[in-house]
């Protein structure tokens, strides 16, 4: 493990008081301070509460007249919040913040944490990919989420549709860690919303952003340097030749994590990125085994999965349509399929439905020439 790149010099005060917590939270969302600022700013001025009073002498010096930092009040609201949702702040030099992130030249200056805090002093891997994922590639997902967690690691993802909810979904019971693009309390994308209530109860949910932010696009890398650096290692089931999985990955070798991918169908696109991190030598992955031999682990002791905290009830949706049912089964049963040929019993309980309303589906789509049935009860794209 590397040391810490920010080494605070020896007046450096951490965090221990909520004036302490009110002058990090303003000086990490001052204008124009972002992450690497606000880390060189505690290191040339020992303190939080030192360097806001330092900022208004250092913007006029840069030709900025009417700088003025984050109010207080905005802090205290930011504050009021998160506890109203009860969550805890972390904050480096404090307790809880995990030690790798202070690796990152850009580390957090701050996470709000809704959940099992206790998870972060575990050994950590990231389990990552597509979002339109095939029923193969969430199956893979979930199997070696499972493997990992009961070889006593907790699961790291992004709370994505696709692979990451599969991840999640499956490391729950040992022990699950959703990294968020927004605010802690805002949940993206909606459909997972019961999955991240479970995670808050029984996991735990990390957001550097303020409660009540929605996620915007330029927030993805931001959460996805959090997910590189929190995981020992990186394992990526499906991703495109351009995607945020693969960038994730390179991030996590820039920090000098492990990076290993699941290889898949050469003429399945959403294989294509973890066939090139393959080539470019990337550990192949078909099991838990292989990530613990490859991280030169003896294998642990098996975890016992804790019981699944039950999402609360949720308000019935309105009921689509018949004709729109029909197009989202049908879009829906595309997305899970790829050249590699699926088992129906999985594609059925992938998407929730009988094998009456699969067969007749797949009459349709076998006519048009967009699916193939192939002996023993598979189906492929094409």
């Amino acid at each position: 493990m590397k040391t810490s790149l920010f080494s605070y010099p020896t007046p450096f005060t951490p965090p221990t008081t909520e004036e302490d917590e009110l002058s990090f939270l303003r000086l990490a969302r001052s204008r124009r301070v972002g992450a690497t600022t606000f880390h060189r700013l505690l290191k040339d001025h020992g303190s939080a509460a030192a360097a806001l009073d330092a900022l208004p002498g250092i913007a006029r010096a840069a030709g900025s007249a009417d700088y003025s930092p984050c109010p207080p009040g905005v802090a205290k609201a930011e504050l009021s919040a998160g506890r109203r949702l009860g969550a805890r702040l972390l904050l480096p030099g404090g307790p809880g913040y995990p030690a790798d992130l202070l690796e990152l030249p850009d580390a957090p200056p701050l996470l709000w944490a809704l959940g099992r805090v206790d998870l972060l002093a575990a050994p950590r891997v990231a389990v990552i990919g597509a979002r339109n994922a095939s029923s193969l590639g969430q199956r893979m997902a979930r199997k070696l989420a499972e493997e990992m967690g009961r070889a006593g690691f907790a699961v790291v993802s992004g709370l994505a549709r696709g692979i990451d909810a599969a991840a999640h979904e499956a490391a729950l019971p040992f022990g699950t860690i959703a990294v968020m693009a927004g605010g802690i309390d805002v949940i993206y994308p909606p459909e997972n919303r019961d999955l991240a209530s479970r995670i808050a109860t029984g996991g735990l949910l990390l957001a550097e952003l303020p409660p009540g932010t929605e996620p915007q696009a330029r927030h993805f890398p931001q959460r996805n340097r959090i997910i590189a650096a929190l995981s020992r290692a990186t394992l990526v089931v499906e991703a495109a030749a351009r995607s945020g999985s693969l960038l994730t990955a390179r991030m996590a070798l820039d920090y000098g994590r492990e990076v290993m991918a699941v290889p898949g169908h050469p003429m399945d696109a959403r294989a294509a990125g973890c066939n090139m991190l393959i080539r470019d030598g990337a550990v192949l992955i078909r099991g838990a085994e292989d990530v613990i031999e490859a991280m030169g682990l003896e294998a642990a002791p098996r975890a016992e999965p804790r019981p699944d905290p039950q999402p609360s009830p949720q308000p019935a949706a309105a009921k689509a349509g018949p004709m729109a049912a029909v197009t989202g089964l049908r879009a829906r049963l595309l997305a899970l399929l790829g050249p590699a040929p699926t088992p129906e019993d999985t594609v059925i309980r992938d998407l929730g439905i009988d094998a009456a309303t699969l067969s007749r589906e797949v009459i349709g789509l076998e006519i048009e020439g967009e699916i193939t049935r192939h002996p023993g009860g598979l189906l492929s794209r094409g």
